[in-house]
């Protein structure tokens, strides 16, 4: 017992090492070219100490790429949005650009994943800033405060305020558009949770702060949506909490589209 106690104490070790190998990984990244069409936006950043996690990979590309290959979240989504409606978007290929990339003004909707883990320059604030107020929406997703680690939703708010001075997230009420912007979403209660504990909270950015005007940003909190658009196709999540969580995508997206 004590021989095969130190060989699985060798083997973890030896697992741990091959972990730490792949802490500077960074996945190649293909952007589609620009025709027209609605593409995926995700936003790349530099990650905050820890932000090397899921397969080695950088906070920003979790859903980007699977440990086991195969289709992406944004893959899954966008096949989604190619069935039920008209908006005919690029599939195979979706877009990686940091925020201060001329080229994030052709895409009126951009996601970001793993934003307690979110550096920012004053370069990135000043282009993000003029990209929300121009029009652009932003989706945040897949963060939460963990215990002992780094406390996710200071960082996330304390970023936006650099990029929208006074900038106040509140919590959204089921009666705001965006919940009906195509699919009808009664209850934050049917927003399935993959590994979070407690229910998902959402957070709305307005201008001006003001809950009457335009939704600039929202903010899925304590909850990780995309991990079902990742792994719908996999068997490896019910296929009806898959359908929730593709019912807030496609609603984000139609939203952002239509403001």
């Amino acid at each position: 017992m004590a021989a095969g106690l130190l060989f699985m104490l060798a083997a973890l070790a030896s697992a741990g090492q091959r972990f730490l190998r792949l802490g500077e990984f960074e996945p190649p990244v293909r952007n589609a070219q620009y025709d027209g069409r609605f593409a995926f936006a995700r936003i790349r950043y530099a990650p905050a100490p820890g932000g090397y996690q899921y397969c080695g990979l950088p906070s920003w590309a979790h859903g980007y790429l699977s440990c086991q290959g195969g289709v992406r979240a944004e893959t899954s989504l966008m096949q989604i949005m190619n069935e039920i409606s008209l908006l005919n978007p690029q599939i195979e290929e979706s877009m990686v650009l940091s925020l201060d990339d001329p080229t994030l003004e052709k895409y009126p909707i951009a996601y970001m994943v793993e934003a307690g883990y979110w550096t920012l320059t004053d370069q990135e604030a000043a282009a993000f800033r003029a990209y929300l107020l121009k029009g652009g929406f932003a989706i945040f997703d897949d963060f939460r405060d963990n215990p002992g680690e780094r406390e996710a939703w200071d960082n996330f708010e304390s970023n936006m305020r650099r990029v929208i001075p006074g900038a106040r997230f509140l919590d959204l009420a089921m009666s705001h558009p965006v919940f009906d912007s195509f699919f009808r979403i009664p209850s934050l209660d049917i927003i399935p949770q993959s590994y979070d504990l407690g229910r998902p909270i959402i957070r709305g950015l307005f201008e001006g702060n003001d809950p009457t005007r335009r939704l600039l940003a929202i903010a899925n909190y304590n909850t990780d949506v995309s991990d079902f658009w990742e792994f719908s196709a996999t068997g490896f999540r019910p296929i009806e909490e898959s359908n929730e969580a593709y019912k807030l995508g496609v609603n984000y997206i139609m939203y952002g589209l239509l403001h």
